[in-house]
């Protein structure tokens, strides 16, 4: 007979309301006060990438692409940015702290104020068309497997739903259902299901 399985584990505590995390590629933060000249050279390559994406895709940002766009050294988006994948994280970046900021203290039912279960729905319905919107930029930003669920605006996202789960259903395992309910809203089976399945985000 096999040995019995071990205890279930207790769901992470939450202390104090979330808060609204600092997102960007990591580089920043040997920066804390971007130079006066620093910082215009990244609202510039932030502003070429931009561009980039509105006329040619999220496939046309290269390091080399925005570089030149912006008409300045590859080296200069390399230091600034670290990767490709640093680069498209920081173009979503202004879009996941305005929605951060609207879950935080935004009006009900997307923030505070609203029955949990509610505020779960409106949660959904929001990531929906966020996701819809930033579709093909978030598929390009994906990062990779190991960083997939650790990456700051992910384990933002999953703690609010978590956060909502145990005061919706106390005794139920908000970690777990944290996760499921999170997988629907896969900016990848999002893309799936809409562009390659034909199902309206409607449903």
């Amino acid at each position: 007979m096999s040995a019995a399985l071990p205890p279930f584990p207790k769901p992470e505590e939450t202390v104090g309301p979330p808060e609204l995390l600092r997102l960007g590629t990591g580089f920043e933060e040997d920066e804390p006060c971007l130079r006066a000249d620093a910082a215009r050279n990244r609202a510039r390559l932030l502003e070429a990438a931009g561009r980039l994406v509105a006329e040619h895709g999220a496939a046309a940002v290269t390091m080399e692409a925005v570089a030149a766009a912006a008409s300045v050294g590859k080296g200069t988006v390399f230091r600034r940015f670290g990767d490709r994948t640093g680069l498209l994280m920081a173009l979503l970046d202004h879009s996941e702290k305005k929605f951060q900021a609207a879950l935080l203290s935004g009006p009900p039912p997307l923030g505070p104020g609203a029955p949990p279960v509610e505020r779960l729905r409106a949660f959904g319905c929001a990531m929906l068309r966020r996701s819809v919107d930033e579709l093909e930029l978030q598929l390009a930003a994906e990062p990779s497997a190991e960083r997939r669920y650790t990456s700051p605006p992910r384990r933002f996202l999953r703690g609010h739903v978590a956060l909502l789960l145990r005061q919706a259903a106390p005794d139920a395992d908000s970690e777990l259902l944290s996760h499921t309910l999170l997988a629907y809203l896969d900016a990848a089976l999002v893309h799936h299901l809409t562009a390659q399945c034909g199902v309206p985000p409607e449903r």
